[in-house]
């Protein structure tokens, strides 16, 4: 019997490496980018509450941007991966072609959207009752913030234009390195305009904006520089502009395929957002210290969310190749092993929450705050993991329906009016509401096992 349990939930040494070739870069890039996430955070963070609260509320707005753009592309994304399964080069220049037009459209939109209403959305954030902070000038710091925020939108967006393919067709080195160069240039950049080091300005909130923009723009131009000189070798990303057309009944594929994760992704997103609003009722320590967590909580997580990855690229190209049983066997492993992983962050996690907090300059509710969100985060994270993992599985098999109703409908059915319930009709610790809305997940893992275990996901779509 335990035999038999090892070889259905784990690999040998060949599967192993296979896994974490492709992997293990996306944990390095995440990894590194997340910590200097953290640093960056921590330096806005020694400015005070005021600026640390005014950059987490335009960092989460960022944020819902981010994933629509990450969803429209991986949407279009499923097609990729099979194609390059099924050795189709012209497949794969088509849904390159499509996330184009996808991308360029959402970053017009969303643009737009912050350009017009960006202060609106923003004092949303500062509704609650509270004395712990000046919420006229976290206002105002947040404004500055996005102004200047909003000019790496175009470089956000054509960088995981070229990133997506590359991690599409299981290249995931460039990116993670063109990653690793951007933190470090951010971080640097924070360092010298943020605070005034080596004579430049001291610019403070500015200045932190300044570096992320500047980052951004130099990930976009690594990647795509790498992509241009070796389109010889990875044949694909020949001709890609030589026109800009997308066969219609194509288009109208990856549209039915991929608009249900774009959707699923930004109305996600949507929902994270609408909890951490939620949250922010209960004052400005409650939203100080649920930015000092998640910035934490990204770098635990790096492992699992790099399994997922993981999942969408190998599971996806062995249903593209015809593999199906190989497929089936691969997910369950893959499942199995990003659990573990989350099982290990989750409690080095637990055992380290208290530590971070106490470096900002905030005030000691905030850092208290933040120390029992990250308790109940690692607690979550092997839910997390679990889920995480299971939804990459399933849409690898194009099941974007699915997902959506697995994932975002989930967010802003149950979730999301827990919160709300919670935050204004009881008298409940904001610890304890967001510990519940955690627990509520449970539902979810539930009903993902099921699905996983009908194989509902098993299917080649690129031979239809």
């Amino acid at each position: 019997m335990k035999v038999s349990i090892k070889n259905r939930y784990f690999g040998d040494k060949a599967f192993y490496k296979m896994v974490f070739g492709v992997a293990i870069p996306i944990m390095v890039q995440n990894g590194i980018s997340n910590v200097v996430g953290l640093l960056d955070n921590l330096m806005v963070g020694q400015l005070g509450t005021e600026q640390m609260s005014g950059v987490a509320i335009v960092n989460q707005l960022v944020f819902i941007f981010f994933l629509c753009i990450f969803g429209g592309l991986s949407g279009a994304g499923i097609f990729t991966a099979q194609y390059y399964g099924n050795k189709d080069d012209e497949g794969i220049r088509h849904t390159f072609r499509y996330k184009f037009w996808l991308g360029l459209i959402i970053v017009l939109l969303a643009g737009a959207i912050f350009l017009f209403f960006g202060s609106d959305l923003i004092s949303l954030y500062l509704e609650g009752n509270d004395e712990s902070g000046d919420k006229t000038l976290a206002l105002s710091y947040g404004v500055d913030y996005l102004m200047i925020i909003l000019t790496s939108l175009p470089a956000i967006f054509v960088g995981q234009l070229y990133a997506s393919t590359l991690r599409e067709c299981g290249m995931t080195r460039i990116p993670m390195l063109a990653g690793v160069v951007a933190v470090f240039v951010n971080l640097g950049l924070n360092y010298l305009l943020i605070f005034g080091h080596f004579g430049f300005p001291e610019l403070g909130v500015a200045g932190a904006a300044i570096a992320t923009v500047i980052s951004r723009y130099v990930e976009m131009l690594i990647i795509m520089l790498w992509c241009i000189r070796h389109r010889n070798k990875h044949t694909f990303f020949k001709g890609v502009f030589r026109t800009l057309k997308v066969p219609g009944y194509l288009a109208l594929r990856f549209f039915k395929t991929g608009m249900p994760i774009l959707v699923n992704e930004g109305l996600w997103s949507v929902g994270v957002a609408m909890l951490t609003q939620a949250y922010s009722i209960r004052g400005m320590d409650v939203l100080a210290g649920q930015s000092i967590a998640s910035s934490i909580n990204n770098i635990f997580n790096v492992a699992f969310i790099a399994m997922g990855d993981a999942v969408a690229i190998l599971v996806g190209q062995a249903l593209g190749s015809g593999e199906l049983k190989k497929a089936r066997d691969w997910a369950r492993k893959l499942i199995a092993t990003g659990v573990l992983c989350g099982i290990a962050m989750g409690t080095l996690m637990f055992f380290t929450s208290g530590l971070i907090p106490q470096y900002y300059n905030t005030t000691d509710q905030a850092k208290y705050i933040a120390t029992m969100f990250m308790m109940v985060q690692s607690v979550s994270m092997i839910k997390d993991a679990f889920l995480h993992c299971s939804y990459f599985t399933l849409r690898s098999g194009g099941k974007t329906i699915i997902t959506f109703l697995f994932d975002s409908v989930f967010m802003l059915v149950v979730s999301v009016p827990v919160a709300y319930l919670l935050v204004n009709l009881t008298d409940l610790s904001v610890i304890w509401i967001f510990a519940l809305v955690h627990a509520a997940d449970l539902l979810k893992c539930l009903i993902g096992y099921i699905l996983l275990k009908r194989g509902v996901w098993v299917k080649n779509i690129v031979q239809e």
